[in-house]
């Protein structure tokens, strides 16, 4: 059965070719790019929506991408706008890959979707689908977003009520450097698609 988020996606799908180069990301991923020891590998993106723009920026550069959305609508677009990427229809909450698979993870605009109690979880996860080295890239709600230090509820995007749950920065701070992880960045940007200010992780691991 479809989740109620899953359903606003699907609709979202509906008019992505509307809004195709909006998400212009190019110095968050240049930026990232430039953490990576190697340059090409095996990204893992989830929530890769339509495989634009990140599944793609990597693809453009010699890199094998596995994206994973909840979407079928979403991943039927990114069959369309990038063919080359595999794709897996499933909750990233219960998805599971082989230790030392990928060498980095990207995690944009989706991880807050998921109920807070759960990032650790997904976290160590994280850890373990990455080879040594690998990188990880992650959006995160903040305060700034959602005008609370830790949330667990709806807010308005593009007209429809969306859940996000966050915890504050210092607890998520703390989370991952007990998993293992090195945070290598955490910058608060507002790129101007989501209507608002999220905190942007590249952490890697050792």
């Amino acid at each position: 059965m479809k989740t109620k988020l899953q359903q606003i996606y699907d609709e979202f799908a509906e008019t992505y070719s509307e809004n195709r180069g909006l998400f212009d990301m190019t110095e968050i991923l240049d930026h990232f790019y430039g953490y990576l020891d190697t340059k090409k590998g095996e990204l893992l993106d989830l929530g890769c929506g339509a495989g634009e723009p990140v599944a793609k920026w990597f693809i453009d550069r010699g890199w094998t991408v596995t994206g994973v959305d909840f979407s079928n609508r979403m991943l039927d677009l990114a069959s369309k706008y990038v063919p080359e990427m595999k794709t897996i229809h499933a909750d990233m909450s219960h998805i599971e890959f082989d230790k030392n698979r990928f060498d980095a993870i990207t995690v944009i605009y989706s991880l807050f979707h998921i109920q807070s109690n759960s990032h650790s979880d997904l976290f160590n996860k994280f850890y373990h689908w990455l080879r040594p080295n690998g990188k990880v890239l992650f959006t995160y709600a903040v305060k700034e977003h959602t005008g609370n230090r830790e949330f667990d509820g709806y807010k308005n995007f593009m007209g429809r009520n969306l859940y996000y749950s966050h915890t504050e920065p210092d607890k998520l701070y703390m989370i991952l450097e007990k998993i293992g992880f090195n945070i290598e960045s955490a910058d608060y940007r507002d790129s101007g698609n989501e209507g608002g200010i999220f905190l942007w992780v590249t952490m890697s691991k050792p």
